[in-house]
């Protein structure tokens, strides 16, 4: 593959995915400050889509030999301590690396902020990581592959987790239907829930 069609492929797909964040409203900062706080779980169903489409895809892939799996080594330490901090700059901040951009596009002028600390931090992390890689950050395991740990073939592998996301997914949509988590606004504020037959309720003075 040349450059420029690999370069075509990556602004097709960052098209595709700001459209898609865009139209989920998983981008707001509501929504994602609401995942966080384990009270709106529109990001994380649309993760588990993510994620599911992404498995049936490549196992469809590799399957038929038109692309290569390569994993990365599992670094416990790093992992661990990466999620956590990453965890609390998007509770903090409302957004993470993916939405942050697409917030801009939207008029959220503190997310250029965001942006702005996040080439700090990477700016940062380059000086640090020798440093980091020479400490228990740096150690952990092999590469890792889950069908290779159950013992079975990638695609079958893929293909399951895919099933078990859309499991998750359809138990989620019952519990917390997304019609009422979007909110009246589409912020990620929750509307009241509609009174039970026989209730009534005062409106507010």
């Amino acid at each position: 593959m040349s450059l420029s069609t690999a370069i075509m492929i990556g602004v097709a797909m960052g098209i595709v995915f700001g459209f898609a964040l865009e139209k989920s409203r998983v981008f707001e900062p509501g929504i994602i400050v609401g995942q966080m706080q384990l009270r709106n779980f529109i990001m994380l169903k649309v993760f588990l889509t993510a994620v599911a489409t992404g498995a049936t895809v490549l196992a469809v892939l590799h399957g038929f030999g038109y692309v290569k799996l390569a994993p990365k080594a599992a670094l416990y330490g790093a992992d661990i301590v990466g999620g956590l901090l990453l965890g609390a700059g998007i509770a903090l901040a409302g957004a993470c690396p993916g939405t942050t951009l697409a917030q801009i596009g939207a008029g959220y002028r503190d997310a250029i902020f965001t942006v702005m600390g996040g080439l700090v931090g990477a700016a940062a992390y380059s000086y640090a990581e020798p440093t980091l890689t020479a400490s228990f950050l740096g150690s952990g395991g092999g590469k890792l592959i889950l069908s290779d740990l159950v013992g079975v073939p990638y695609w079958i592998g893929a293909l399951t987790l895919a099933v078990i996301c859309a499991a998750i997914l359809f138990l989620l949509e019952k519990a917390f239907p997304s019609a009422h988590e979007l909110g009246r606004d589409f912020d990620g504020d929750i509307p009241p829930r509609p009174a039970k037959a026989g209730l009534k309720i005062a409106p507010a003075e």
